[in-house]
């Protein structure tokens, strides 16, 4: 059952070896798709750097071939999920994040938009 004002999103670790070039391109991927980096460290001697970073599962679709596109070929992710998130509001207000997240779901899995009411649920005996 849905508690009000509370929504969870699980989130994938990333982490890759790259150019230090094409980080430009990772940057710019991860931030149109509400990801973000935690740590990047260069290898010392090399011009490749290593990037760490958390992206939303429900916006990982279609990320490699993005990713690859924006960096020239030259950068694939390794993802793994790594932890949940809360997200605060309201999951059946469409105009909070978590609304707009349980909407775009539910949309892409062919589900009608809106959440049904809990009497469609229940026993009508």
């Amino acid at each position: 059952m849905w508690e009000r004002n509370a929504g969870s999103v699980s989130s994938l670790g990333l982490e890759r070896e790259c150019p230090q070039d094409s980080t430009g391109g990772i940057y710019g991927c991860l931030n149109q798709r509400r990801g973000h980096v935690y740590e990047e460290n260069q290898i010392i001697g090399t011009p490749t750097v290593v990037v760490k970073a958390y992206l939303p599962v429900n916006e990982s679709f279609g990320f490699t071939a993005d990713l690859r596109s924006k960096t020239g070929g030259k950068a694939f992710p390794q993802c793994v999920f790594d932890h949940w998130k809360v997200l605060s509001g309201d999951p059946t207000d469409e105009e909070t994040k978590p609304g707009i997240v349980v909407r775009d779901i539910r949309k892409r899995k062919g589900l009608k938009e809106g959440i049904p009411p809990l009497d469609k649920y229940l026993d009508k005996l």
